[in-house]
């Protein structure tokens, strides 16, 4: 089976935001305490911050990481986090049905932001909190010293603000299952005016409006429709949620997820640009798809109810092959629409249904964390719009579906082409790709992940089965030609210059 690939490099949507290679960390299950964040651990720091956690997440590249909800977010009163650490109190967790220490806040927060490299993206309260409680906490981390809550900031040991530019308006208030839930007008009524708020004290900020909680829902589009009416001269993007799953078994229908993907993100462009001719703007607002994974396994039940424990173990789900395609999937469609989607965060990074998996003694790297990695190391500069010549195969109701899903990035600098060829299909494919425009000046280089059994994964006894290899890219005129595993990935970089 073969397919082809074109790319020519004056064909592009925009430059790549790095902030598509996002995380997200929530305070549930074992996410933070015996995750990221473990001071009883040889494994940690003198912070309390597990190294090796740090080391496997620095692979990921993660600009961004959007913290600390989610659910728990609905719920959250960030004055319990700050300050002595004997003093903060214990509270109920009402989205995860656990205990709250609070041992780890805002300022442990930022200061594994810090040792991680990454810039922390903060989630208010708008579920049972307000406008005016929002903007504290932007007092609280972004003002000079001379107020009250700056003042308690350099009290607490940080004279300096933290600086932090990116700010999620609450989280799913179009559910009822979240604390805090409104219709659309009321919730675009408090996101105004958290946002305006917020940005009067600090101008330099952006900010996340919720939207819909995924494509399911009875309001989605009509929800992110009223609050990009009503938040549209303050907010800066609109957020999108979607987790997939195979709940049903139909390989062939979950391997083409990334048709779904792309209809949602058709939806947001639509949506966003209706608001935007209404109102006759030239401001554009963007998509921040600030969670998204596979999650469908540990869903239910006690996967999802901590029976009132410290950091019980919720959500662990267990991935394996065909999830690992679907992630990919996800990155390639953000690529491509490039010109909408400027932040992503995959959900979540530790433990929670998660690509890094812990235990005491060790760590272990999922299936899902190889085509992440993969592809923000490899994706930098403009987004090339690729043509694709593929077969297609019957995907269930998704209907006839092209075998070959890709995405592609041009360094205008170093002349840098990286290709991400996803087969769909259980057998081998053989892609040509082509550049129109460029010559290659060095030999083709190739990573390939993938193949076999859709359900292999990996395990603490066998925490390699699944993982990338070196492939081989056959050069020729205009491009190369490589196999791609089936199912599975193959990255082919290319060094190139004008012709």
């Amino acid at each position: 089976m073969s397919a082809r690939l074109t790319l020519n490099t004056g064909f592009h949507t925009g430059s790549i935001d790095r902030r598509i290679f996002g995380g997200f960390l929530e305070h549930l299950g074992r996410a933070v305490y015996g995750g990221v964040y473990d001071p009883g651990s040889a494994r940690s720091d003198e912070q309390g911050l597990r190294r090796d956690v740090l080391t496997a997440l620095s692979r990921l590249q993660m600009p961004v990481v959007r913290y600390p909800g989610g659910n728990y977010v609905s719920a959250y009163d960030w004055k319990d986090t700050v300050g002595p650490r004997s003093a903060r109190p214990r509270r109920p967790d009402y989205a995860w049905q656990s205990i709250e220490t609070n041992q780890f806040g805002i300022g442990e927060f930022m200061t594994w932001c810090g040792a991680l490299g990454t810039a922390p993206f903060l989630a208010v309260n708008l579920g049972t909190g307000g406008a005016a409680d929002a903007a504290q906490l932007v007092e609280y981390t972004n003002l000079p010293a001379g107020t009250r809550w700056s003042d308690q900031r350099v009290a607490h040991g940080r004279a300096a603000p933290y600086a932090v530019k990116l700010w999620g308006l609450g989280n799913e208030l179009d559910g009822p299952w979240q604390a805090g839930h409104v219709p659309a007008e009321e919730y675009a009524r408090r996101a105004f005016q958290a946002s305006f708020l917020m940005k009067q004290l600090d101008p330099s900020i952006e900010t996340v409006a919720a939207g819909s909680s995924g494509r399911g829902m009875p309001t989605y589009l009509a929800w992110d429709r009223e609050v990009l009416e009503t938040g549209w001269d303050t907010i800066d993007y609109v957020s999108a949620h979607r987790y997939s799953s195979n709940a049903g078994g139909d390989t062939p229908q979950y391997l083409a997820e990334g048709v779904e993907i792309d209809r949602i993100l058709a939806d947001y462009a639509a949506a966003i640009g209706y608001v935007r001719g209404r109102k006759r703007s030239n401001k554009h607002v963007y998509l921040a798809f600030d969670e998204w994974n596979v999650w469908y396994r540990a869903r239910d039940g006690e996967h999802a109810r901590g029976g009132w424990r410290e950091a019980p173990p919720l959500l662990e789900e267990h991935y394996n092959l065909e999830d690992a395609v679907v992630v990919a999937q996800y990155l390639a469609a953000f690529i491509r629409r490039a010109d909408l989607v400027k932040i992503a965060c995959l959900a979540q990074i530790v433990n929670v249904i998660a690509p890094v998996l812990t235990r005491p003694d060790g760590l272990l790297l999922q299936t899902i964390f190889h085509p992440f990695a993969l592809f923000a190391e490899h994706a930098r500069g403009l987004s090339l719009s690729p043509r694709i010549e593929s077969p297609e195969y019957a995907a269930g109701s998704y209907g006839r579906v092209p075998v070959l899903d890709a995405a592609s990035s041009f360094d205008p600098d170093s002349g840098a082409i990286a290709a991400f060829l996803i087969n769909r299909s259980q057998e081998p494919l053989s892609v040509e790709l082509s550049v129109q425009d460029r010559r290659l000046v060095a030999a083709p280089q190739a990573v390939v992940f993938g193949g076999g059994s859709v359900t292999a994964e990996n395990t603490w006894e066998s925490p390699e089965r699944v993982r990338p290899r070196a492939g081989h890219a056959e050069r020729n005129e205009t491009g190369c030609r490589v196999e791609v595993p089936g199912p599975g990935l193959a990255v082919v970089t290319l060094a190139t210059s004008s012709r």
